[in-house]
C-alpha cells in the first residue's frame, strides 16, 4: 500500500469515529419537546388522535408523518464500490455515506439498512430480500437499492417496481445510466455526431452497463451500433459462456470477438469494468472525435492523459480529480426530490431521460456570477482554465456539471416532476414549476 493509500486510510477511519458519535448520520427532531404538553402532543395521548386520523385514509400518513420525506438506501452487500461481496455489516459504511448524500444535496432523509437475505450457500436469497422490501412499504417514501450483485439486481428491481406502490430506483444501473447519457449527448453535440449514427461499444455487462446500454437505446442509440463485452469478450449470437438473459438481449451477429476488434471505428466507448482494459492503441483504432468514458473506480479502464494522447476527443471518468467527472450524485438526489414531491408511484423511462436532458441542457446554461464564484472556490483548478466562462461554456472538459453545482438537483428535481405529471403517475401534481424549482433550490440552500 502506497503512503498516500495509508494516509487517506488512517484519515478516513478517524473521519468515521471521531467524536464520540461513530457513524456520520443521526435522527433530528422537526417539532419541541420541551414541555408536558409536547410530550403529550408527541406521544401519549396525542399521538394516537392522529393514529386513527391515518387509520380512517391511510394516505393521510403522507400529512401526519415523514413517509413523505423519507427513503431507505437498502442493500445486502454483495458488490460493495469495488470492494465486491463484503456483506451487510461492511456495506453498512457506505448506505451512511449514500444517506448524507441524499439529505446534503437534496434535504432528502434517508434511513440506511443493510439485510442479511443469504441462502446457506451464500448466495442472495431474491424471494427473502424482495419480502424484506416489501415489508418496509408502509414506512418510507422510496426505496434506492443500492451494492446488489448482477443479475440478482435486475429480478429484485423489476419485482419491486411492479410489486411495490412506492418507487424503487437502482442507483448503481440507472444513476450511472443517466449521468452517462447526459454526457453522451453533449459529446456529441460537440462533435457534430447524431445519436442515431453513433457506434458504442461497451465494457462490462453487469448492472450499470447494462441500464446505461439500455437507457442509451431509448435516447436514439440504434440496436445494431451498440456491441456490449464482458469478461469473455464480445457479446455475440450464439455464445453460450458466461451468459445470462440480460446479456442475451444485446448478443449481435458479429465476427469481432474482442474489445479491442469491437473498439475499432467506434464512436463511443463506455467502461464500467476493471482498470487498464483499454491501450493507447485501441483509442487510436476508434473514429474521429472519440467519446470515452472510463469509469471504472478508483483507476479507470485507461487514464484520462493516455486517452487523450492517443487521439480521445472527450474523457470521463467516475474520479473529482479528472474533467467530466461521471458521479451518481449529480442524479439521485434530485430524481427523489422530484419523486417525491409529485408522489410518484414510480421512476418511469421517461423521468430517467428528463433527468438526464435537464442534466446536459445545465451545461449549456451561462453560470450566474454567484454560482460560478462559488465553483470557483469548490475547483479552483478548473476555475483558472476558465471551465466556467462564457454564455455556453459546454467544452471538451466541462460536458456535465459539477456535483457541487446549486442548481443541479432544483433542475433535475423539476424535470423529473413534470415528466412524472406528464406520464401520469403523480398523484400530488405540481402547478407552478417555476416557483417549485425555487422552492427546492432554497430548501437545498439551508
Amino acid at each position: 500500500m502506497s503512503d498516500s493509500n495509508s494516509e487517506l486510510t488512517q484519515k478516513a477511519i478517524e473521519y468515521h469515529g471521531r467524536d464520540g458519535k461513530p457513524g456520520k448520520i443521526e435522527i433530528a427532531l422537526t417539532k419541541p419537546c420541551a414541555s408536558q404538553e409536547d410530550l403529550s402532543l408527541a406521544y401519549t395521548p396525542g399521538v394516537g388522535m392522529v393514529c386513527l386520523e391515518i387509520d380512517k385514509n391511510k394516505e393521510d400518513v403522507y400529512k401526519y408523518t415523514n413517509k413523505g420525506n423519507l427513503v431507505t438506501v437498502l442493500s445486502e452487500g454483495s458488490a460493495v464500490l469495488g470492494l465486491g461481496d463484503i456483506g451487510p455489516e461492511a456495506g453498512y459504511p457506505v448506505m451512511e455515506g449514500k444517506s448524507v448524500l441524499f439529505k446534503r444535496f437534496a434535504d432528502v432523509d434517508v434511513f440506511p439498512l443493510c439485510v442479511d437475505s443469504r441462502k446457506g450457500d451464500g448466495k442472495t436469497d431474491v424471494e427473502l430480500f424482495i419480502k424484506i422490501a416489501k415489508s418496509l412499504q408502509p414506512t418510507f417514501g422510496g426505496i434506492n437499492l443500492e451494492d446488489i450483485k448482477a443479475p440478482e439486481c435486475f429480478e429484485i428491481e423489476e419485482r419491486l417496481i411492479e410489486e411495490m406502490n412506492i418507487p424503487v430506483f437502482h442507483d448503481d444501473q440507472h444513476g450511472t445510466a443517466i449521468i452517462t447519457l447526459a454526457g453522451l449527448l453533449n459529446g456529441l453535440k460537440l462533435a457534430g455526431k447524431k445519436i442515431e449514427e453513433a457506434r458504442c461499444v461497451f465494457v462490462g455487462a453487469g448492472a450499470a452497463g447494462i441500464a446505461t446500454a439500455k437507457l442509451y437505446l431509448e435516447a436514439g442509440v440504434k440496436k445494431e451500433n451498440l456491441t456490449l463485452c464482458d469478461s469473455k469478450g464480445v457479446i455475440y449470437k450464439g455464445r453460450e459462456e458466461g451468459m445470462n438473459p440480460q446479456k442475451e438481449e444485446f448478443a449481435v451477429e458479429t465476427e469481432k470477438r474482442t474489445l479491442a476488434e469491437a473498439m475499432q471505428e467506434a464512436d463511443v466507448f463506455v467502461g464500467v469494468s476493471s482498470k487498464d482494459l483499454v491501450t493507447p492503441e485501441m483509442v487510436k483504432s476508434m473514429a474521429d472525435k472519440s467519446i470515452i468514458f472510463a469509469m471504472a473506480n478508483p483507476w479507470p479502464e485507461i487514464m484520462p492523459e493516455d486517452a487523450k494522447e492517443a487521439g480521445g476527443f472527450i474523457v470521463g471518468t467516475g474520479r473529482s480529480d479528472f474533467p467530466n467527472q461521471v458521479n451518481n450524485v449529480l442524479g439521485f438526489p434530485g430524481i427523489f426530490r422530484g419523486t417525491l414531491d409529485v408522489r410518484s408511484q414510480k421512476i418511469n423511462i421517461e423521468m430517467k431521460l428528463a433527468a438526464a436532458h435537464a442534466l446536459a441542457e445545465l451545461a449549456n446554461e451561462e453560470v450566474p456570477a454567484k454560482i460560478k464564484d462559488f465553483l470557483s472556490k469548490a475547483y479552483v483548478k478548473d476555475a483558472a482554465n476558465r471551465v466556467f466562462d462564457g454564455e455556453n461554456p459546454l467544452k471538451t472538459d466541462y460536458i456535465i456539471p459539477k456535483p457541487l453545482d446549486p442548481r443541479v438537483v432544483p433542475r433535475i428535481a423539476r424535470a423529473v416532476a413534470e415528466a412524472a405529471m406528464t406520464t401520469g403517475v403523480a398523484e400530488k401534481p405540481i402547478e407552478d414549476l417555476d416557483a417549485y424549482e425555487k422552492t427546492v433550490t432554497e430548501r437545498v440552500k439551508k
